[in-house]
């Protein structure tokens, strides 16, 4: 069985939630010019040229390229033939977390409750951690910082079975609709269908993962991305939602079977920055 060590999860951690705030993806990058190129509203492509300016100078500066740092949320693939030695795994994570946004001088945006006295913990922990055991010897990491204003838009709809696809893509529409700017658009749209309630909304956080461009493996719901992301991009919201034809750079869709009598569907929406970055040990 493999070591290894919890201070090496610690540093990858650390330098992941740095990464994944100074640097925006190469996938986001190219789909954001690929907006500006194409965007109608003169409005929305001076917003675009000014997305990419500052995603410019957040990475030559090494500064975040939002104020709100966001939520840590950790995705980890752990193998089984791996044994974590030295600590505790998910006070690893944590104390990576408190060191990337300590050292990296990115926001700390967590209250300890949620609802009464809601006292900032000061150092962005404790971060949200969804673990899957995986065959093999590495670990896998990805952190994925996640703003409030985007999470605030995200929906779970306990569906029939009876409201089939057309229900669905009527959800995910309606549901970036009323959204409006709120998520600062252009947005990525996580779709999670099928599974249980909590299932469904894990699921359309994963979809967020995915690279832009890359579609569902599924031909059938490789079609519904295209034929949603098409149709937001015709809703007119725009990037900031002052106007325009670039709403959405990308929707991904995750499935998983469900239960005979229902039909669980979730939408997760990142911003325009969609911020997640990898590293394996």
């Amino acid at each position: 069985m493999r070591e290894i060590r919890a201070s090496q999860i610690t540093e990858l951690v650390k330098k992941l939630c740095i990464d994944a705030n100074y640097n925006l993806g190469k996938d986001v990058w190219e789909k954001l010019e690929a907006g500006r190129k194409t965007e109608e509203s003169p409005t929305g492509k001076a917003i675009l040229d000014q997305i990419l300016e500052n995603a410019k100078i957040a990475r030559d500066n090494e500064v975040p390229m939002c104020q709100d740092t966001g939520f840590a949320v950790i995705f980890c693939e752990l193998g089984q033939d791996v044994h974590v030695v030295g600590g505790d795994f998910n006070e690893a994570i944590n104390e990576g977390v408190r060191q990337g946004y300590g050292e990296g001088y990115l926001r700390k945006s967590i209250v300890d409750d949620p609802v009464i006295e809601r006292k900032n913990t000061k150092d962005n922990t404790p971060a949200i951690i969804h673990l899957r055991i995986v065959p093999g010897d590495k670990l896998k990491i990805t952190v994925a910082p996640k703003g409030g204003g985007s999470e605030n838009m995200s929906e779970v709809k306990m569906m029939k079975p009876a409201d089939g696809i057309e229900g669905v893509k009527e959800f995910v529409i309606d549901k970036v609709r009323r959204s409006g700017g709120n998520p600062c658009p252009p947005i990525v749209v996580g779709v999670g269908l099928g599974g249980t309630f909590e299932k469904c909304a894990f699921l359309a956080k994963k979809a967020l993962l995915r690279p832009l461009g890359e579609h569902n493996k599924d031909p059938k719901y490789a079609e519904v991305e295209k034929e949603l992301l098409e149709r937001i991009n015709k809703l007119g919201i725009g990037p900031q939602g002052l106007g325009g034809r670039t709403t959405a750079l990308a929707v991904n869709i995750e499935v998983h079977p469900c239960h005979i009598a229902s039909m669980p569907a979730a939408v997760n929406i990142n911003c325009h920055a969609s911020r997640h970055k990898e590293g394996t040990i």
